[in-house]
């Protein structure tokens, strides 16, 4: 089977020939291409030095490379990795089998459990644990590292992937597609480094982080229309309810109606609520029809493992 390593790029000219070198190492019988998002400085040289095919994006922000690398490249395998040489690629080949022998659509290459200093920092940690377990409880617990950046992925992954965000949401976006269409999917532990000296983490803890939890919110709204909304026709039941009840027991009590604004508020949020619940109901039938269509996009693709032999 035709695999090909995908490196996207933006300054790691400290880094990048030691990942084309590492992963040559691995994987020899792989093509690798590394796609540059305008650096600016030697990483575009050093890349091609070491033999690997050199591509551009100038769009920045990972999402948008990511995007250009799956639409342009042509394989059966895809293996990506970051250009920091923080991943492990001798663990290559065994996210490769496990992908090909289970007909797996996407192996995660978890780094939770690093014992080398400095190489997750705290607030990364923390951050990913959070926006790991959000995911989990909306979608489905089935990752612990949902922000690693090496993975591999078969075919019908990548090409039924409807890559939309921009930047670092991206790895959100990959796991929710793959949660959304309950693919065949696994994670394994693989050791992580710090950076080389003088390679700088381009990902700011906080923009970043709330990006990806704004992708998060998007990607609900996207995948699962009616629980966002039905969530928000609860809400504002309750609150209408609140607002009303003392309205209702004076009613009940002498006939009258004193507190009229309340009422007619309490009247204009209950609307709302089922305002909300319809555009719930809508959303969750269009929902259910892209879901089909994306499906049918993955279903078009062989699975990466093994042929059952033909039907005499």
């Amino acid at each position: 089977m035709n695999i090909a390593v995908l490196i996207p790029c933006y300054n790691e000219e400290h880094a990048i020939e030691q990942v084309i070198r590492d992963f040559r190492a691995a994987l020899p019988q792989a093509a690798i291409y590394v796609y540059d998002n305008n650096s600016k400085d030697r990483t575009v040289a050093l890349a091609r030095a070491a033999g690997a095919v050199v591509r551009f994006e100038p769009l920045q922000g990972k999402g948008n490379v990511v995007r250009r690398m799956f639409s342009d490249i042509e394989a059966d395998i895809y293996v990506m990795v970051d250009g920091d040489a923080t991943y492990h690629a001798p663990s290559a080949p065994e996210l490769i089998a496990r992908l090909v022998d289970e007909n797996l659509d996407m192996v995660v290459g978890s780094r939770l459990h690093t014992e080398e200093a400095g190489a997750f920092r705290a607030g990364h940690q923390l951050g990913n644990h959070m926006l790991t377990g959000f995911v989990a409880w909306l979608f489905g617990d089935r990752f612990k590292d949902m922000l690693s950046g090496y993975r591999v992925f078969s075919r019908r992954f990548v090409k039924s992937f409807p890559a939309m965000s921009a930047g670092f949401e991206t790895e959100t976006e990959l796991v929710v597609h793959a949660l959304s269409l309950s693919m065949p999917v696994a994670e394994i532990e693989t050791p992580y480094f710090a950076r080389p000296e003088g390679s700088v983490s381009k990902l700011n803890t906080y923009r970043d982080g709330w990006r990806i939890l704004v992708t998060i919110f998007k990607l609900l709204k996207r995948e699962k229309p009616l629980a966002l909304f039905g969530a928000a026709f609860a809400l504002l039941s309750l609150l209408a309810v609140i607002l009303v009840e003392p309205v209702f027991a004076t009613f009940m009590q002498t006939g009258l109606v004193p507190r009229f604004p309340t009422a007619i508020l309490a009247t204009g949020i209950m609307i709302l609520a089922f305002l909300s619940l319809t555009a719930g109901i809508i959303l969750d039938t269009v929902t259910h029809g892209r879901r089909e269509a994306k499906r049918l996009a993955y279903l078009s693709y062989a699975a990466p493992g093994p042929r059952p032999p033909s039907a005499p």
